[in-house]
């Protein structure tokens, strides 16, 4: 097999003891904290599962989130050189390329490491995702030569037994790990976990890099990402489609009744032909308290009079409209994945002062340079 040809530019491997631990956060912050000491930041995700369609090619969607938030200045296909598409576990069982697919991602990180001062990897999920494949992230970071950090989610006995199996998969590989980040802590037991969270650690000969509290505003999804999930058309045209929804509110309800409950932030979720309510959010008394709203959605393909729409185009607060039915809507929301993108500014930014207070990433970087 051939190998990596770059052995010098720096690099860590982010893992994660489960999905959705806040391992693409956690990047986001430290490719922020880490431009301040060392400005030519490269990132490659060497597997990737969630793909969107950019060109025509399949590229992993944090890959893309880095790109056009920090600009690195790598082709995106070497930042996110293998593509996992529904099909393709089944035609590698069919027909196993190992070799091909080591040397690519080799490959690809020899040129996004090309006059980088350090280079993020990113894997995908916990140190096994991908050993169907022969690409367990514990294999992808031996082949990358790069040393892990572990992201895991808040409390003591879950955690630390992840982080143990997932250990023992990075030292059957012969992976060192620089640490542990602890993610999404309850804020007001900050300083419980990290006390049994440095003895845990230390037990099992590992250091605590940092614990990171939970925001309530990383974990509200944007009306726009409800709207991509939904598939919803938008009625109106608005700036504050990036709005955050931190409640939804059905109205099935009276309008008199359905107007108490609506304050910013609110999601209102109705079906088009409730014109008394409709019309009294319009150009009524709740005019301004529509105003205020995170969004409204109208369900089940009820398009409103073409009068209610002339006046909806003239509201601030965006507007859609979807097929489902306001529980189906309701319930996805509630259920949905909230990840960050690139326009989440608000977030983006909470995440990077986040990492940059309560991480060690002097640590990290000594540990690789």
């Amino acid at each position: 097999m051939k190998s990596l040809k770059n052995t010098t530019t720096p690099r860590f491997f982010l893992a994660a003891t489960r999905q959705n631990d806040g391992k693409t956060t956690t990047s986001l912050g430290l490719l922020a904290a880490i431009r301040h000491t060392f400005p030519r930041v490269g990132y490659i995700k060497p597997i990737g599962q969630r793909l969107i369609e950019i060109h025509h090619r399949k590229i992993d969607e944090d890959t893309v989130l880095m790109d056009r938030v920090y600009g690195l200045n790598c082709p995106l296909d070497d930042m996110s050189p293998i593509a996992v598409g529904h099909d393709f576990t089944r035609q590698y069982l069919r027909t196993t390329h190992h070799e091909a697919l080591s040397y690519r991602i080799q490959q690809a990180f020899d040129r996004v490491a090309w006059e980088k001062d350090l280079v993020v990897c990113e894997g995908t999920g916990h140190a096994g995702v991908g050993s169907v494949f022969d690409l367990s992230n514990a294999r992808v970071a031996k082949l990358l030569d790069a040393k892990v950090v572990i992201v895991t989610r808040g409390g003591i006995g879950r955690p630390l037994d992840e982080i143990a199996l997932n250990h023992a998969l990075f030292e059957k590989e012969k992976v060192p790990i620089i640490g542990v980040i602890f993610n999404k802590v309850i804020p007001e037991k900050i300083d419980y976990i990290t006390e049994l969270a440095q003895e845990g650690l230390r037990r099992q000969g590992l250091r605590l890099l940092g614990v990171i509290p939970h925001a309530t505003l990383l974990s509200s999804p944007t009306v726009d990402l409800i709207r991509e999930q939904i598939d919803a058309h938008p009625l109106n045209g608005t700036s504050r489609i990036h709005s955050i929804v931190d409640e939804v509110v059905i109205g099935s309800m009276t309008a008199r009744s359905a107007l108490r409950l609506l304050r910013p932030g609110v999601l209102l979720l109705l079906s088009g032909d409730r014109d008394d309510l409709m019309d009294i959010l319009v150009h009524g008394p709740g005019r301004h308290v529509a105003n205020r709203l995170a969004g409204i959605i109208l369900t089940e393909n009820t398009r409103p009079s073409s009068s209610m729409l002339e006046r909806i185009r003239k509201l601030s607060c965006p507007v859609l409209l979807s097929a489902e039915s306001s529980y189906a809507v309701a319930t996805r929301v509630q259920e949905g994945i909230v990840k960050t993108r690139p326009d989440d500014k608000a977030k983006i930014s909470l995440i990077r002062d986040l990492v940059h207070q309560h991480v060690d990433v002097p640590h990290i970087l000594d540990s690789i340079t």
